[in-house]
C-alpha cells in the first residue's frame, strides 16, 4: 500500500467517541473566600500608604497605579462573597461553571486545604487556566479521587521556593490576627 493511500485511510478514521455520562455533580462556590475584618483592610492601607509615599518620591507614578489597583482587587476580593457554581465529571470530562475541559486537556489533580476548605486541582495542557481550582464543599475527596483516578494521574507536588517563602511572609508579617 502506497504512503498516500495510507494517509487517506488515517484521515477517514474517525475518533472513538464516549456516550456522555454524568458521574458525579455538586454546587460549591467559585473561589476559596474569607470574610474579613476592619483590621486586615486596615493593614492593608497602612502598608500601601508607606509604600506609596516612598514611590512618591522617587517619582514611580505608574507603580502608585499599579499598587492602589492591586489593593481595591484584595479588597473586592474580600469583600464580595463568590458565586456558587455547578461542578460535573463526566465520561468526557470536567465540567466547571459554564466551561467544559475535555480529559485530553488535563493532565494530573490533587488536593489541598484553603482556609478549612477542602480544594480539589487538576492541571492543564491549556495556557489559560493552567489550573482548575475547584471547591469541595461536602463532596468526598474518595469518592472524586476514584472516579478522576480513571481518567488521571494524581500527584500531589512538592512545595516550591516559591510556595515556602510565601508561607515564611505569611508567618511572619501576618495581615490579621490569628485566632
Amino acid at each position: 500500500m502506497s504512503a498516500q493511500n495510507q494517509n487517506s485511510t488515517l484521515k477517514t478514521e474517525k475518533p472513538k467517541m464516549v456516550e456522555l455520562k454524568t458521574l458525579l455533580v455538586w454546587k460549591s462556590p467559585a473561589r476559596p473566600f474569607k470574610k474579613r475584618d476592619r483590621e486586615y483592610f486596615t493593614t492593608i492601607g497602612a502598608i500601601v500608604f508607606l509604600l506609596a509615599v516612598i514611590l512618591l518620591f522617587l517619582k514611580e507614578w505608574l507603580l502608585i497605579a499599579v499598587i492602589i489597583a492591586l489593593m481595591f482587587v484584595a479588597y473586592i476580593l474580600a469583600s464580595v462573597p463568590p458565586e456558587e457554581v455547578e461542578h460535573k465529571i463526566t465520561t468526557r470530562g470536567i465540567a466547571t461553571g459554564r466551561r467544559h475541559y475535555n480529559w485530553d486537556d488535563l493532565v494530573k489533580f490533587w488536593f489541598s486545604e484553603r482556609w478549612k476548605q477542602a480544594v480539589l486541582h487538576v492541571e492543564t495542557k491549556l495556557r489559560f487556566p493552567g489550573q482548575l481550582i475547584i471547591l469541595l464543599s461536602e463532596t468526598d475527596k474518595g469518592e472524586i479521587k476514584k472516579i478522576l483516578g480513571k481518567y488521571l494521574t494524581f500527584d500531589q507536588p512538592e512545595p516550591t521556593w516559591m510556595d515556602n517563602a510565601a508561607g515564611w511572609l505569611a508567618k511572619k508579617v501576618p495581615l490579621e490576627k490569628t485566632s
